[in-house]
């Protein structure tokens, strides 16, 4: 549920924004048979302040925190405000902590779930984000980032090997440092029949002293729907692949809901390449109800072996799979729920429950 209240002062405005949203897809997938008995264990907040008296030319500034049963998230971001011929740029600030279980974590019953072995990722990152002004249907961004990727176990301690004795960071040490450039271009184009949208990413590790990772990593994106009569037919691919001093944490996890549906995360395969295609003809059924039918595929290309220690191999993944089903989209006045009903290659059945825009 959310709540938004505006507070003005003179000419300086605050705007307060709360989302609490019981993440059960999340949790079920690192836990199928726990469920929390507080309801504001997995409550996200927000607040945006803008005040041209404080800030150059109303800048803003956002502050989002996240906290979870199993992970957490705090992201500050400071924007510029400039015209709009120029662009904008953004300044941000990152730091999570949330269980390893694309790459490490155990597939189960089938396949279906992960399971965490131990291995906790923490991410803190600072950098420049640098919005181009758009050019028709096309945009694009430049980031400089710095990242900072340090394991720990589940007492908090930093490690260096998950519990095989295999590095889990490139370097050996605890931690991963690199400095990237990252550029993206974006197509997007819609209308009431059909929609296409493109994206591509190309990521580039900066090889400066001291153990920097170096490394260039490609991602796509590109998504076409339309109309079939009432029904509307979408399909979308993804896929990437990344060279140099490739780490483990850096490698693709294919399986999970937003993946390969019928799947734990990552439990599909962890390369370093990866495709994944995902189908979907939805029905309406009356103005409240629609139907789906979706296919869902992907596969780590055979690169499971050119990731580091290959965890993909050890944890026993099949490197690619399937999956099937149908489901519901439910609309109310407060919210839309999202039923789906997968199966995947290994004929294992998975319920997945969500709600999304929710509103008091």
């Amino acid at each position: 549920m959310g709540a938004h209240k505006s507070i003005h002062a003179g000419k300086a405005k605050l705007d307060i924004g709360v989302n609490f949203i019981q993440k059960l897809c999340s949790s079920y997938e690192l836990s199928p048979l726990r469920i929390s008995s507080n309801p504001l264990s997995l409550a996200s907040g927000s607040l945006c302040l803008k005040n041209p008296n404080f800030f150059v030319n109303s800048d803003m500034l956002d502050v989002m925190c996240h906290k979870g049963l199993h992970d957490s998230n705090l992201l500050i971001a400071y924007r510029t405000t400039r015209p709009l011929c120029l662009g904008q740029q953004t300044l941000t600030i990152q730091h999570s902590v949330s269980p390893e279980v694309g790459i490490h974590g155990i597939p189960m019953n089938n396949f279906s779930h992960s399971e965490s072995r131990g291995v906790r990722l923490s991410k803190s990152s600072i950098g420049l984000d640098m919005h181009e002004p758009s050019s028709s249907n096309w945009s694009s961004t430049t980031s400089v980032y710095f990242k900072h990727i340090h394991f720990i176990n589940d007492h908090g301690r930093s490690i260096s090997r998950d519990l095989d004795g295999f590095p889990v960071t490139c370097s050996g040490n605890p931690f991963d440092n690199m400095i990237v450039i990252k550029q993206e271009n974006r197509f997007e184009e819609a209308n009431d029949h059909c929609f296409t949208h493109i994206s591509l990413q190309m990521e580039q590790g900066i090889p400066l002293p001291p153990n920097l990772l170096t490394f260039n990593r490609f991602k796509f994106f590109a998504s076409k729907g339309f109309k079939l009569g009432p029904a509307f037919l979408s399909t979308r691919f993804t896929g990437g692949s990344i060279v140099g001093s490739i780490a483990p944490h850096q490698a693709f996890a294919i399986g999970g809901p937003n993946s390969v549906r019928g799947y734990g995360e990552g439990a599909v395969g962890s390369g370093q390449s990866c495709v994944v295609s995902k189908s979907e003809l939805t029905l309406p059924l009356n103005k409240k109800v629609t139907g789906v039918v979706f296919l869902d595929c992907g596969s780590d290309m055979k690169s499971n072996h050119r990731v580091p220690g290959n965890p993909g191999l050890r944890n026993g993944k099949p490197g690619s799979g399937f999956g099937i089903g149908y489901g519901i989209r439910f609309k109310t006045q407060l919210a839309q729920i999202k039923v789906d009903y997968a199966m995947n290659a290994f004929q294992q059945r998975t319920l997945y429950f969500g709600i999304s825009n929710l509103v008091l």
